[in-house]
């Protein structure tokens, strides 16, 4: 076989995995992504080909939701009757019970052990005191070059191994059919999925890691099979019979869909008894005192709730990132990072520009930011140089005792401290924009035009109508100690970093004049003269808001007073609910965000179950309990059906991938999910191994969807999507998206349409028709 052949053959291989995103960068998304063109049964039926474990709840989960009335039992009957299953529900969860799933082992486990020790090596980013040599000759010829080394293979010279990873491949694989060859290609790929999964990463993402020590898929597997055939491990996947296991997921997957149904039926019993009182009516016709922009995250549901009760305010939900297709650069680190979804390419980067006047700010800033650095450096020179590790614990020993002392026992004091001690660059810097590979990093080389259309386009896709004297956008960040997770607690949207650089960035473009004189003779968009924009961060942690106001007018600093006030306030009713406490309820999430050996310092998107398209009004004063992601649109100033397209394709896409890798490390959190916190083990920068060794692990640690080690927190369910808009202009987006289509006809999303030109009422969607809700 050419090599071209080999990399297409390799390319279709590599869908049995999907990306493993980095700690610092951890995007959720579906572990089965390469087999979203197979219905959700099917798929879990072709992808057990290659992975153990389960793709279905347990009988155990299924019984605690049986147990707390989450499971509708009419529902259940009628779906068990109805695919050939005549007993009692409580029959089949006793058949579940007891049909135990058998731990299969694991016949290459010598072979994995020695690749991992490999890949661990080259794939360093930075932790490692001695690198790995020739690294930049890629893994394939740094490996070769060291192979005579390895005690384990017992090589003699490098002449043994083919000079090319092409030519090695063609060597393992020239006495198998094509078929075997894909088939012997995927397993090896599938054995190591997590560390599979972030190699796919680098070489599609080309990151500076991967730009200055390439890897490929072609190498892993050349190097793989190589030493497969040295040392004698199995080659080709082992036939099983799965007879068995397939007649329990049939079972297992109509249990899932009746609580899924019951979700369904529980979440459109809400929005049809919401009443509009006529305090909404009034509030409809008059100007808010502030409107503010939180992201669709589910966990922006609880602190729209509480603004929009407690003052004169109205809310919207919007992708995180704002819509600038973006990257930010650090200001602490001069690092370049991703600040929107992965499926979007990058246009922009966002970098800060010190405010006029503020120069001694920011020299003292810098100063700070160099020393920092510098001392971090030199401890971990100290700490992991073996003539001066020894010294330097023995010698530092008092003062660390002292600092794991306030740590340990005054968690909540020191978050305080911190915060208050804290040298905010927003205080003096503005975010300032250029284009991605610009030499010249000014905003005033950004067209007018293009300024104009990002901030047009965030106005236009929530139906905008009016403005309130203050308008905040409000990015999401968390914050959590000791947590390698931790960017998985940030906005998803802006791939897993904090949404405030996009907020800062569209409310600097938003309040330049000529962009507002644009928007009014292109767009009939008409901003008030009176109308001040502000970023902002919400913490989803403690549920603070921080406004970044330094650029506040003296006209508008009444209106800000009486918002900082209420939000203060509004935190603490926030946190009563979201937390159920009573007393010291700001020193106990203090606490929680700032202590170190917290496994939970908050719930992220565990239980996010649905997604609501539409105007608030379908859901204002509904508690929804953090478990629906709130994007608004106005299907009535959305005349083409553009704006939903694009929601459809982007915010649809992205809460589908959050919604199954959350699923899929609920169900098996071993195999799909990221293991105990417990026991985690940073490896390289990038990832996490449970232990000392094994598969990176891939998904949310089981202290994020567990309440404890048997029990659930997150319910395990798929995402059920409400769209309101028109049937026909959803079923033609459906017709011209064959990607969004094939994910509601096989089953990974559910779609629910409310038609506002028929009855307004949820109906599931099925190949442009509706089934109404019983």
């Amino acid at each position: 076989m050419s090599e071209q052949n080999f990399i297409k053959l390799i390319e279709k291989a590599s869908n049995v995995v999907g990306k493993t995103f980095p700690l610092y960068a951890f995007v959720t998304s579906n572990p089965l992504s390469g087999y979203e063109q197979e219905t959700f049964f099917n798929a879990t039926e072709s992808a057990q080909k290659y992975f153990s474990g389960s793709f279905f709840p347990t009988a155990e989960v299924y019984k605690q939701a049986w147990d707390a009335n989450e499971i509708d039992g009419k529902v259940l009957k009628n779906m068990l009757f109805a695919d050939g299953f005549t007993e009692s529900p409580a029959t089949y969860l006793q058949q579940l019970v007891n049909q135990k799933t058998s731990v299969e082992e694991n016949p290459n486990h010598h072979l994995d052990t020695l690749m991992v020790k490999w890949l661990s090596s080259f794939l360093d980013e930075g932790i490692a005191e001695w690198e790995m040599p020739n690294r930049e000759d890629g893994f394939y010829n740094a490996w070769r070059k060291l192979a005579k080394y390895d005690g384990k293979l017992n090589i003699k010279s490098k002449k043994e191994i083919p000079e090319s990873a092409i030519e090695s491949l063609q060597q393992a694989l020239k006495d198998y059919s094509d078929d075997e060859q894909l088939q012997i290609l995927e397993y090896h790929i599938a054995a190591l999925a997590g560390w599979t999964g972030y190699i796919k990463y680098r070489a599609e993402n080309n990151t500076d890691w991967q730009q200055k020590y390439p890897i490929s898929l072609a190498d892993y597997l050349a190097v793989r099979l190589w030493v497969a055939i040295k040392i004698n491990a199995e080659i080709i996947s082992p036939t099983k019979d799965r007879t068995l296991q397939k007649e329990k997921a049939k079972l297992q997957y109509v249990w899932l869909k009746a609580w899924e149904k019951t979700l369904q039926n529980k979440l459109v019993q809400k929005l049809e008894k919401k009443q509009t009182t006529v305090e909404d009516v009034i509030k409809a016709d008059e100007t808010p005192d502030a409107q503010l922009v939180f992201c669709i995250d589910t966990r922006s549901e609880l602190i729209r709730r509480h603004i929009e009760a407690h003052g004169n305010y109205e809310t919207f939900g919007f992708a995180g990132f704002f819509g600038i297709a973006t990257d930010y650069k650090d200001l602490n680190t001069g690092i370049v990072r991703k600040s929107c979804p992965p499926i979007v390419s990058s246009a922009y980067t966002i970098s800060e520009k010190y405010q006029d006047g503020k120069a001694k700010e920011m020299a003292n800033f810098k100063k700070t930011t160099e020393e920092l650095k510098f001392k971090n450096y030199f401890l971990k020179r100290l700490k992991n140089m073996l003539p001066s590790a020894f010294g330097y614990v023995e010698g530092s020993g008092l003062v660390y005792g002292a600092s794991l002392v306030a740590r340990s026992l005054f968690p909540g004091k020191l978050y305080q401290i911190e915060q208050k001690n804290s040298n905010s660059h927003e205080n003096f810097c503005d975010a300032t924009l250029e284009h991605c590979h610009s030499t010249e990093n000014s905003l005033a080389n950004i067209p007018l035009t293009e300024k104009v259309a990002i901030v047009y386009s965030a106005f236009a896709v929530m139906g905008w109508q009016k403005f309130a004297p203050l308008v905040v956008f409000a990015g999401h960040g968390s914050h959590s100690k000791n947590n390698p997770f931790g960017s998985s607690l940030d906005c998803g949207a802006c791939a897993a970093s904090p949404g405030r650089n996009n907020a800062r960035m569209l409310t600097a473009l938003a309040n330049l004049p000529e962009i507002k004189k644009a928007l009014a003779s292109d767009h009939n968009l008409l901003i008030p003269e009176n109308t001040f924009f502000i970023g902002a961060e919400h913490n989803t942690t403690t549920e603070s808001i921080l406004l970044f106001d330094s650029n506040v007018p003296a006209s508008h600093q009444e209106h800000l007073k009486a918002l900082k006030e209420n939000l203060s306030k509004i935190q603490l009713r926030a946190i009563k609910e979201r937390r159920g406490l009573i007393d010291n309820e700001i020193n106990h999430v203090h606490k929680k965000a700032n202590n170190w050996a917290e496994t939970r310092p908050e719930w992220g998107l565990a239980k996010n179950a649905g997604f609501i398209i539409g105007h608030r009004s379908l859901s204002k004063n509904v508690n929804l309990e953090s478990r629906c992601f709130l994007q608004s649109y106005n299907w009535k100033t959305d005349d083409n059906g553009s704006l939903l397209e694009a929601i459809m394709q982007g915010p649809m896409t992205v809460t589908q991938w959050i919604n199954n890798h959350y699923y899929f490390s609920t169900v098996d959190n071993d195999r799909f999910g990221g293991g105990s916190k417990i026991t985690h083990n940073v490896t390289g920068g990038f990832g996490v191994l449970q232990g000392n060794g094994g598969d990176l692990k891939i998904g949310i640690p089981l202290q994020s969807v567990n309440a404890t080690d048997d029990e659930m927190f997150h319910q395990p369910l798929r995402l059920s999507v409400i769209i309101e808009a028109p049937l026909e202009r959803v079923t033609a987006i459906l017709h011209r998206n064959p990607n969004l289509k094939s994910l509601i006809t096989n089953e990974w999303i559910y779609l629910m349409v409310m038609d506002p030109l028929k009855d307004a009422i949820p109906k599931l969607y099925v190949d442009a028709a509706q089934i109404e809700f019983a």
